[in-house]
C-alpha cells in the first residue's frame, strides 16, 4: 500500500520531516478511522500540507497502534514520543488538551524522508475531510496536469 497524509500546513511540521526533527507521524482518534490496521513497515507515505501539493515521501519503518485510551495514557505517549513526533516539549500540554479525549493514536515512525517533484491529488471518493488516503498506487490518485 501507499498512503498520503494531509497535515494541517498552520503546525507546520512537513518541513519538520525534511529536516529529521519528526520521525514519526501520530494519528489521533475517538475511533479506529484509516489507516489503522492498514500500514505496515516498508510501505511509503507522501506527505502534503492541506491546500498544497504532495511534496515529501517517507518510508514506513515500524506502527505502533494504541487503543482504549485514558487521558493519563495519551500524557504518556506525548510524554515519551512527542519529542520525536515533531512537537515543542513546551507544547505537550497544548497537544494534551487536543488529544486527552481521544481512544486511539497510532505512531508510525518514518525513515529516509525525501523532497518529490510537487504533484496534486484528486481526494474525489475519499471524502473532502479526509486526513489519510491509503491506496494501491498513488499514481491512481495523481490529479491530471
Amino acid at each position: 500500500m501507499e498512503h498520503v497524509a494531509i497535515m494541517r500546513k498552520s503546525w507546520e511540521l512537513t518541513q519538520k520531516i525534511l529536516v529529521g526533527q519528526k520521525k514519526i507521524e501520530s494519528r489521533w482518534y475517538k475511533i479506529k478511522y484509516a489507516p489503522w490496521d492498514r500500514i505496515k513497515s516498508g510501505e511509503i507515505v507522501y506527505f502534503k500540507d492541506s491546500r498544497d501539493p504532495v511534496t515529501i515521501k517517507t518510508e514506513v519503518e515500524k506502527v505502533i497502534q494504541f487503543s482504549d485510551l485514558t487521558p493519563e495514557k495519551v500524557k504518556e505517549i506525548l510524554y515519551k514520543y512527542g519529542q520525536a513526533d515533531g512537537l515543542g516539549i513546551d507544547k505537550i500540554p497544548e497537544f494534551f488538551e487536543m488529544f486527552k479525549n481521544k481512544k486511539c493514536c497510532m505512531l508510525i515512525f518514518l525513515k529516509n524522508p525525501q523532497k518529490i517533484k510537487p504533484f496534486e491529488i484528486d481526494k474525489s471518493g475519499f471524502g473532502a475531510m479526509s486526513a489519510w488516503i491509503s491506496v494501491d498506487d498513488v499514481n491512481r490518485i495523481k490529479a491530471n496536469p
